[in-house]
């Protein structure tokens, strides 16, 4: 099958080498000409431009947008002179839903057919596979299943669930259509509101583990200090390291993330490569205004959305103002950390 691709930046090149190792042809084209030539030497046919790349796709034609979310409608809208009805459009970044409810019905109203693909799997997909939660119209997305099975992850790779023996055709692929229009993408949506939560639960246990020794440290005695009540109980220093191992073991918390953070301690004990800035691409956010708007609570997620605000010094000036008003009310001067 002949896919083109518009967008190679660390997932987009990945899927395409990956694509081609099994056997799909693809077109590619990138804001960035070296990009488009790493991929030629892979495989790929290059595209200078979008029209370039139109004419080089056979009809009806596929075109998959790995995008930041910010680009995909003036893309779509630079696409549209050059494709043909039964062509497709395949959003597989992080776009909102709603977008993706407005651009089908755009595309719908001019023959063309639009599938949104939430795709996990990150800088390892090339190697591991990618999950894809699918969005849009049955026809379309049977037509892509040859590329929705080359992306995935083997089948093979990960035990099925006990029970699902007769469910041969179901998630267990690695792919899923999971509804119409935004389907896919609500459903990635809700998948990265729960990692910002998974993230942040583990970061906070090994804030916590690293800071188990401040009993043994010389305490403040002062008036703008609490004091440490029971300091004889904080006199512990962990190995972070061996810890992040230990409970890749048979602990009930083990995961993939845990995986990470094991890997990123070994070399880096101290994290000391890393600012802790952590950003956010706009999952979290919609997760939380879909729970807002149904109404169903999800005060973990929001906490880890909140933090994310927090360590790029979103909350700089609100803690300015709380350090003011208690100089106010009680002459409190602040302490250096």
């Amino acid at each position: 099958m002949q896919i083109g691709m518009v967008g190679l930046g660390r997932m987009g090149a990945n899927m395409v080498r990956r694509l081609l190792g099994a056997g799909q042809t693809c077109v590619v084209h990138d804001i960035h000409p070296a990009a488009v030539r790493s991929l030629v030497d892979a495989g790929a046919t290059g595209a200078a431009s979008l029209p370039e790349l139109a004419r080089q796709l056979e009809s009806p034609r596929i075109v998959w947008l790995m995008l930041p979310a910010a680009v995909v409608d003036a893309t779509i809208e630079a696409l549209l002179p050059l494709l043909q009805a039964g062509d497709i459009v395949v959003d597989g970044g992080n776009s909102s839903y709603r977008d993706d409810l407005r651009r089908a019905a755009a595309l719908t109203a001019r023959g063309l057919h639009y599938v949104d693909v939430g795709t996990s799997g990150g800088v390892w997909g090339l190697a591991n596979g990618y999950c894809l939660m699918i969005g849009g119209e049955a026809g379309p997305v049977q037509r892509l299943e040859p590329v929705f099975t080359a992306l995935a992850p083997d089948p093979q790779a990960t035990p099925p669930t006990p029970g699902r023996e007769a469910r041969r055709a179901g998630a267990e692929r690695g792919w899923l259509h999971c509804g119409p229009s935004g389907a896919g993408h609500f459903v990635k949506m809700v998948h990265n509101g729960i990692e910002y939560g998974l993230m942040a639960a583990y970061a906070e246990g090994f804030d916590l583990l690293r800071h188990a020794g401040i009993g043994a440290e010389a305490q403040a005695s002062d008036a703008e200090t609490a004091p440490l009540a029971h300091p004889e109980a904080y006199r512990y220093e962990f190995d972070l390291t061996e810890i992040a191992e230990l409970w890749r073991h048979g602990s009930v918390v083990r995961s993939w993330l845990l995986d990470l953070t094991a890997h990123a301690l070994l070399h880096d004990p101290g994290l000391e490569q890393v600012r802790g800035r952590v950003a956010d691409s706009g999952e979290g956010r919609w997760t939380l205004q879909a729970a807002i708007d149904i109404g169903v609570p999800a005060p973990v997620l929001a906490t880890a959305l909140f933090a994310r605000f927090g360590s790029r010094g979103g909350g700089d000036f609100a803690n300015r103002v709380l350090s003011a008003m208690r100089r106010e009310f009680g002459g409190h001067q602040e302490r250096e950390a």
